[in-house]
């Protein structure tokens, strides 16, 4: 899957990771990169910005296997930002596929 595209993508990718579960920034990484072949770099970045817009909140939670652990959690905001994406995406999704069929957008 070529950059430019899974840039434009990632941001709705990973509300949808952090709606199914409150979940941590590797957690997330690993669960996105299986399907998007992504570097770690990327997800935070992406996270740091999710939570000074409000879209996700964090907190601390302790790990077994050492320090513990950041943990993002979607905020009421972050759904309605995410429903307006996958909204956006469905469209976009549409268009682009009449586009390739050679068919006409009404």
């Amino acid at each position: 899957m070529s950059v430019q595209l899974k840039k434009g993508v990632l941001e709705m990718v990973v509300l949808s990771k952090i709606d199914e579960r409150d979940r941590y920034g590797y957690d997330i990484y690993q669960e996105v990169n299986k399907n998007m072949g992504i570097s770690e770099s990327t997800i935070y970045p992406i996270l740091r910005k999710l939570t000074k817009e409000g879209l996700c909140d964090t907190y601390l939670r302790e790990s077994s296997g050492g320090p513990p652990r950041k943990y993002f959690k979607i905020t009421g905001s972050g759904k309605l930002k995410l429903d307006d994406l996958k909204y956006d995406w469905k469209k976009f999704e549409k268009v682009v596929n009449i586009m390739i069929r050679g068919e006409r957008y009404e």
